[in-house]
């Protein structure tokens, strides 16, 4: 498991590529944001990572493959509940989520599940198939 400020750094980095995913974020996006973050305990660190990202205008690519090496090293966890709230509150603030948006979401959530899944099959936890 990693430590938590670099989970939360992971989730700031997803936060960014999904407002970024349409092409440009938007005051909704940080908006919808910054209303969910409100009352999680760790969300300067999350704000901090996003708005760090967009400083450095880094790809929706890099900041992705960046944050999901994080989240797939630190394994299951149940904030990833709460990553993907964010995730659609966040896609949906605008227009409701389009489809680079809906592509990102269903991406990010087809990497997590193969990477437990072959945790799960590497210790013998079971077959899923």
């Amino acid at each position: 498991m990693v430590k938590r400020e670099r989970l939360y750094d992971a989730f700031g980095e997803l936060v960014y590529a999904m407002a970024k995913a349409d092409g440009e974020i938007q005051a909704e996006e940080i908006q919808a944001m910054e209303l969910l973050l409100k009352h999680h305990p760790w969300a300067k660190q999350i704000k901090w990572s996003f708005d760090y990202e967009n400083l450095k205008h880094h790809s929706v690519e890099e900041a992705y493959i960046k944050a999901v090496e994080i989240c797939k090293e630190n394994g299951p966890d149940p904030e990833y509940k709460y990553l993907i709230d964010l995730l659609t509150a966040v896609a949906s603030a605008v227009g409701g989520i389009v489809p680079q948006e809906k592509r990102l979401l269903h991406t990010l959530l087809q990497d997590l599940r193969a990477r437990f899944i072959e945790d799960f099959r590497k210790n013998q936890l079971g077959d899923f198939d």
